[in-house]
């Protein structure tokens, strides 16, 4: 379980987040929305540890990691996927999924987690991960790593952003597949497709947690009176 309590966050006299409370357990997909500027992507920054917080405490499987750096929790089990990929001048994609995977195989391994995010092995294991790749195909590389990873608690933010060449049908498998019983996926996110597969959604609004609870629940809610206002890209029929 991960375990959220009276997470504070602010910025000078500004207040990003608002005393979060929150229980997430594992075999969960659950879904971060809000209006831009709510304190989405913070709120998971903290929890990787990329951000501190004002106050309050991250509680992972009863221990609290507050004094964690990212890699020491990393080493627990998180990873994160940023908006925006991470390029590692020097590396190829065969190096960086050998690092994760622990596999020897890793033609084999490449093209089985490079398949899954529409990637063909071969013409992807040997190049490096730089700027000669465009946004879209680090985003998937990205992805195929985090499968590679086999983290007990994958995080999103904005996963949609830089995919425009790529189905949401392929993006939404990928977190099917991350799914299981001990894993949970946290994913920041304005898209319908994505908040459809969610088992849970949360709905920041103006540094506050506004609502969390079963997508089946939240939904409708989305739809029917707060999409305007949060900027979710939902479909009245």
């Amino acid at each position: 379980m991960l375990e959220l309590k009276n997470i504070n966050y602010k910025v000078g006299n500004k207040t990003i987040l608002d005393n979060i409370n929150l229980k997430l357990n594992y075999g969960k997909i659950v879904a971060i929305t809000g209006h831009n500027g709510s304190g989405k992507s913070t709120l998971v920054k903290i929890i990787m540890g990329i951000i501190n917080q004002t106050s309050g405490d991250i509680i992972l499987d009863g221990e609290n990691i507050n004094k964690l750096s990212i890699t020491e929790r990393s080493k627990k089990g998180l990873g994160f996927t940023f908006q925006q990929p991470v390029k590692f001048k020097g590396l190829t994609v065969a190096d960086l999924i050998s690092t994760v995977s622990k596999k020897d195989n890793i033609v084999k391994c490449g093209c089985d987690f490079l398949s899954k995010v529409g990637l063909c092995a071969k013409d992807y294991l040997q190049r490096d991960l730089d700027s000669n790749l465009s946004g879209g195909e680090l985003k998937r590389i990205e992805l195929a790593i985090n499968l590679a990873e086999q983290k007990k608690i994958n995080i999103f933010d904005e996963p949609e952003a830089g995919i425009d060449i790529w189905s949401f049908d392929g993006l939404t498998n990928i977190f099917k597949e991350l799914k299981n019983k001990k894993t949970l996926t946290l994913i920041v996110t304005h898209q319908q497709k994505i908040l459809e597969i969610a088992d849970e959604i949360i709905i920041l609004n103006s540094s506050k947690l506004e609502d969390f609870g079963k997508a089946e629940l939240i939904l409708p809610k989305l739809k029917n009176s707060t999409c305007s206002k949060l900027n979710v890209e939902v479909n009245n029929e």
